[in-house]
């Protein structure tokens, strides 16, 4: 594992974390949840690196009568992360949502 991975993993687990105690407080039926997150790398002249963005792709099914407020808990989660009000660059979440009966 690389620092950059390191970054990347601790900016999806605690992401991860708070969607679930989101999940929690709505009362959303959650069946599964997966993420798949990316960090975007730049290289500067002065032969420096930073990140420029990171990208969160939850993969998330629940049940079909909590379907409606899986957004907001996306939100609230985005909202109270420390590791995401922690980072400079933009944090994008491109959430695929599933429901079932």
């Amino acid at each position: 594992m690389t620092p950059e991975d390191a970054y990347v993993a601790a900016l999806n687990t605690c992401f991860h974390m708070m969607f679930i105690w989101a999940i929690e407080r709505l009362k959303i039926e959650l069946v599964s949840y997966e993420c798949e997150a990316e960090g975007h790398v730049i290289d500067r002249l002065d032969r420096t690196s930073a990140f420029e963005r990171t990208i969160l792709r939850p993969r998330i099914k629940v049940k079909a009568n909590s379907a409606d407020r899986v957004e907001k808990a996306l939100t609230w989660a985005r909202k109270y992360s420390l590791i995401a009000n922690s980072i400079k660059p933009p944090i994008l979440v491109e959430p695929s949502i599933e429901s079932e009966p």
